[in-house]
C-alpha cells in the first residue's frame, strides 16, 4: 500500500513539474508566435513547418525548466553522475521535441483547424495543437525519465 502511494505522489508531482513546465512553454509559445513572425517572415510556414522556431525555442525553455522541476520536486538523483544525467535527460528530450513537432503538426493540420472558446478564453488552433501534443509527449517522457534516467 505504502508503494503505491508513493508511486501516485511520484505520478502527482510529475504532473505538478509538468504542469509549470508546460506554463513555461505555452506561454514562451504565444509570445514567440506572435512576435517572431513580425522578424522572420517564413516563421508562419517555413517549407510547410508552421510555427518551426517559436516551437524550437519553447520547447527548449519548457525542457530546461523541466529538468529542474524534474530534480527538485520529483525523481531521486543517484542513478548517474549529474554531468550524465543532464545528457541523458537532454537527449530524451531532444528525440522529444522533434516527436512533438510532428505531432504539433499534425494536429495543426488536420485535426484542430479552428478556434476553440470556453467562453471567457478562444484558443487558436497553433495553441490547441501545442497543448496536445506536450499531452501527449509528456506519458512518454515520464515512462523513459523515471526507468532509464532517474532512479526509477
Amino acid at each position: 500500500m505504502k508503494q503505491l502511494l508513493l508511486r501516485q505522489r511520484q505520478v502527482l508531482l510529475f504532473i505538478l513539474a509538468g504542469g509549470l513546465s508546460a506554463i513555461v512553454e505555452v506561454g514562451s509559445f504565444k509570445i514567440f508566435s506572435v512576435y517572431l513572425p513580425s522578424l522572420i517572415s517564413v516563421e508562419k510556414n517555413f517549407y510547410g513547418i508552421h510555427y518551426l522556431f517559436s516551437n524550437i525555442f519553447s520547447t527548449t525553455l519548457g525542457i530546461v525548466s523541466n529538468y529542474f522541476f524534474s530534480i527538485w520536486f520529483v525523481f531521486q538523483r543517484g542513478k548517474h553522475s549529474k554531468r550524465r544525467e543532464f545528457a541523458y535527460f537532454m537527449g530524451v528530450s531532444v528525440f522529444s521535441t522533434f516527436l512533438s513537432l510532428m505531432i504539433f503538426q499534425l494536429f495543426f493540420r488536420y485535426i484542430f483547424l479552428d478556434n476553440f472558446s470556453i467562453g471567457f478564453f478562444v484558443f487558436s488552433p497553433e495553441m490547441i495543437s501545442k497543448i496536445a501534443a506536450i499531452i501527449v509527449v509528456s506519458v512518454l517522457n515520464y515512462t523513459v525519465k523515471k526507468r532509464l534516467i532517474f532512479n526509477g
